[in-house]
């Protein structure tokens, strides 16, 4: 009887826990989407109110109107798409190239790829500058996804390597004797096997670019190039933040990559949790 309470408190005690960490997560957007429909007499009130009196689509009206926020929108959207595709063609051959060979000091190349993921992306802005720099690519969509790849390909070869240590190696060498190569065995064999953990990196290097900030400011400078996080920083100057506005914005923002992850997330999740168990 009284395993039976402490384990009915347990149960209530967790689920406790787990509604206080979904208000906790999504509280901030309940109150980014009430600013977004607030007017500026209700954004100053003394006493903040979580759902306005008076909403409004004013601010999203204004956003729309604007034609720099289209122009930011398909910026983000082919830097996020270019960022993708060189990303995982990377990755999967790194990935699949770990998986497969053991070569001396293999162990030692998978961590330094790593390393680079414990540092801040900032402190990769002077020699990614320089050779951008070098190559004439300064203010243009190819900086931002080269400098993006640098930062996203270290781990999401570790995912990928992880995806591809679980697919058996008796696999390739049944599609290698019936007369494939070792790319072929690849392609056709191993690449379908580790779709959803493909899907769940790809996902990864597109939010990763989606919201990146750093390097789009300091690569470009061209109104006709930059990003959304870009634009949505013009809303806050010196004098004053644009409080409602930016909400709207964000929230414009925000729903692609939400509409996204909820159309295959359980592609991510299948290809997260294959990929963390080793076999």
């Amino acid at each position: 009887m009284t395993a039976l309470f402490s384990n009915r408190w347990i149960k209530w005690i967790s689920i406790l826990i787990l509604i206080l960490l979904v208000i906790f997560s999504v509280l901030p957007f309940v109150w980014m989407m009430s600013t977004s429909i607030k007017n500026s007499s209700e954004l100053y009130t003394s006493i903040p109110k979580l759902f306005p009196d008076h909403p409004t689509l004013e601010n999203y009206s204004y956003i729309m109107k604007r034609g720099s926020f289209g122009l930011y929108f398909r910026n983000s959207f082919l830097v996020g798409i270019g960022t993708t595709i060189a990303s995982l063609f990377v990755s999967l051959l790194a990935g699949y190239g770990f998986s497969r060979y053991h070569f001396p000091g293999h162990k030692f190349v998978l961590f330094s790829f790593l390393m680079v993921q414990m540092f801040p992306s900032v402190l990769l802005i002077i020699p990614l500058f320089r050779l951008i720099k070098a190559f004439d690519m300064m203010n243009t969509m190819g900086a931002l996804v080269l400098a993006n790849t640098t930062f996203a390909v270290p781990l999401c070869t570790w995912l990928l390597k992880g995806f591809f240590d679980q697919i058996p190696h008796d696999l390739e060498e049944a599609a290698m004797i019936d007369g494939c190569s070792r790319i072929g065995a690849m392609v056709r064999v191993i690449l379908p096997l580790a779709l959803p953990g493909i899907i769940a990196s790809g996902i990864y290097v597109f939010i990763g670019s989606w919201d990146e900030l750093v390097y789009a400011m300091t690569f470009t400078s061209s109104e006709a190039i930059r990003t959304l996080p870009v634009g949505l920083s013009r809303f806050i100057t010196s004098y004053e933040i644009q409080w409602n506005q930016l909400a709207a914005a964000t929230v414009l923002a925000t729903i692609p990559v939400l509409i996204l992850f909820l159309l295959i997330q359980k592609y991510i999740a299948q290809g997260l949790i294959s990929g963390s168990v080793k076999g």
